[in-house]
């Protein structure tokens, strides 16, 4: 038996799908914006998990998606990835926000090579189902939850197919239906939504049918915040284990940090879905692994970053590593002796508009990262950095003013800015604090706390042998803006003329 304590992953996967392939469950999540894009998770017993790869490079290939022309990909992206296994093939849709695509992978090994094709139409949060004839379908919507039938090459709607109103939120509520599951288990078809209730929680509901044409029923299959800040656990898929227990793998919204898988044990009582101990979701469970000798790989990594002889230089990064955007591979490279070197090629508003500001997820319900920072390529306006990027974002950095290195506090905070995406990203950060340095090299460090949705973030540098606090905390928060939770960032930005660069090593993470 192997005890877990919720949550289970304890950083930002948001709207999870979970499947099992014999004895091996798999999840894909929210990625949004950052690239590698969707983020494939391994387990052999749904308590530890770890990357198994991603899908793609690069999605819509915008200028937004590549940060040109003052444009941003933020708040936009893949959102709410759909996994099956049909017939021995790996299937994962999704919508792009941004270029308004539907986008279907297909690949007949889970490392790839995943196959990209387009889905005619438009499908809010949908869910991809195969029937037991083969014929497939989307399940997606807000508010008003549609089937459509797909044709047989999976390319858009089947002239004459199913096309259907499945469940109507007619209720006066802050969220609608949405976030569709949808699955066919034993004679009955069972859609998984969620909702938001006036004055409640995310919440979580089933509704159930014997055919697709017929009707569905249903309500709400779990209401519980566990006693965490009020903040409802919903919205995942379903998964059963060898030994035939279900569990539903869904997320809770908890602050600044994002939203992180949570695992809740599943009955069948007179075919219907039944969740957690008595209604509330449990914080300690025991599992069973099929591998319980299996040592997993960490979702989250320190980096003196040292190239891979042999690899591609995609390949070179550790996989917990992923760039804020479609990255410009001709501006980073890692050192022979070992570091990182980022090369600017534009004018900056701030730092979100950077070119690969290269990014890992923090870590509930603290963690903290150190890096040092050699700022002797930069030009003068230039600035290099370690951050928590989100639209309200802190960092920490060095830059350089007329041949000497200052030490930079710069933050943006929530005041008066609003989650319009086209206006926040416009808004340039404040310098609250600068410290003359004696040359141009730095240890910084930033200290995440997230307990309680605290979201409390300090700024240190080495001085001699100690790290000393520079400047006030800032407040991290989770800003729809932006809509992923803050991360971890190195980057590095031009403010007056472009081709500085600057070389980050010992990168280390601490939780």
């Amino acid at each position: 038996m192997k005890k877990l304590v919720n949550p289970i992953l304890k950083m930002d996967y948001p709207d999870p799908d979970v499947i099992r392939v014999n004895d091996t469950f798999y999840m894909v999540s929210t990625t949004m914006y950052f690239m590698p894009g969707c983020a494939i998770l391994r387990s052999y017993d749904l308590a530890e998990w770890e990357l198994a790869g991603y899908v793609y490079d690069k999605l819509d290939d915008t200028p937004a998606e590549r940060l040109e022309l003052e444009k941003t990909e933020y708040g936009g992206g893949m959102w709410a990835p759909s996994f099956r296994y049909h017939k021995g093939k790996f299937y994962i849709f999704f919508l792009s926000h941004s270029g308004n695509t539907n986008y279907l992978f297909t690949a007949d090994r889970i490392e790839g090579p995943w196959k990209r094709s387009i889905v005619a139409g438009h499908y809010h949060d949908a869910s991809l189902f195969f029937d037991d004839d083969d014929r497939a379908f989307l399940i997606y919507g807000n508010t008003e939850i549609r089937i459509t039938e797909l044709d047989e090459k999976l390319s858009g709607p089947k002239a004459g197919g199913l096309d259907r109103v499945l469940i109507k939120d007619e209720r006066d509520v802050v969220l609608g239906y949405e976030g569709a599951h949808f699955y066919k288990i034993g004679k009955y078809y069972y859609l998984f939504v969620i909702d938001w209730p006036k004055g409640g929680m995310r919440t979580q509901s089933c509704f159930r049918g014997e055919s697709l044409e017929g009707e569905f029923t249903g309500g709400v299959v779990l209401e519980d915040s566990r006693d965490y800040c009020g903040q409802g656990v919903a919205q995942g898929g379903i998964v059963d284990t060898l030994g035939g227990k279900w569990y539903g793998v869904f997320f809770q919204d908890m602050g600044a940090v994002g939203r992180i898988p949570v695992l809740v044990p599943m009955q069948w009582k007179d075919d219907f879905p039944v969740f957690g101990e008595d209604g509330k979701v449990p914080n300690r469970l025991e599992l069973v692994s099929s591998r319980p000798n299996y040592i997993y790989e960490a979702l989250y990594t320190s980096d003196d970053f040292i190239p891979k002889e042999g690899l591609p230089k995609e390949g070179q990064l550790a996989l917990p590593w992923q760039w804020n955007h479609q990255p410009d591979n001709g501006l980073w490279r890692l050192l022979p002796e070992g570091g990182l070197e980022i090369t600017t090629d534009k004018l900056c508003i701030n730092l979100v508009h950077a070119r690969n500001i290269l990014t890992q997820r923090m870590l509930w319900p603290r963690c903290s990262a150190e890096v040092t920072i050699n700022a002797e390529g930069l030009h003068d306006g230039d600035t290099a950095g370690l951050c928590a990027l989100q639209c309200c974002y802190g960092m920490i950095g060095i830059t350089k003013e007329r041949d000497s290195y200052y030490l930079l506090r710069i933050v943006r905070s929530g005041e008066d800015l609003t989650d319009d995406i086209a206006k926040i990203d416009l808004f340039p950060g404040v310098v609250t604090d600068r410290l003359k340095l004696d040359g141009p090299e730095v240890c910084v460090c930033l200290k995440a706390n997230f307990e309680d949705m605290k979201d409390r973030l300090e700024f240190y540098y080495l001085k001699g042998n100690k790290f000393v606090r520079f400047g006030a905390p800032h407040r991290m928060q989770f800003r729809l803006a932006h809509f992923t939770g803050n991360r971890f960032g190195l980057c590095c930005y031009s403010t007056r003329t472009v081709g500085g660069k600057a070389v980050f090593t010992r990168f280390i993470y601490n939780d």
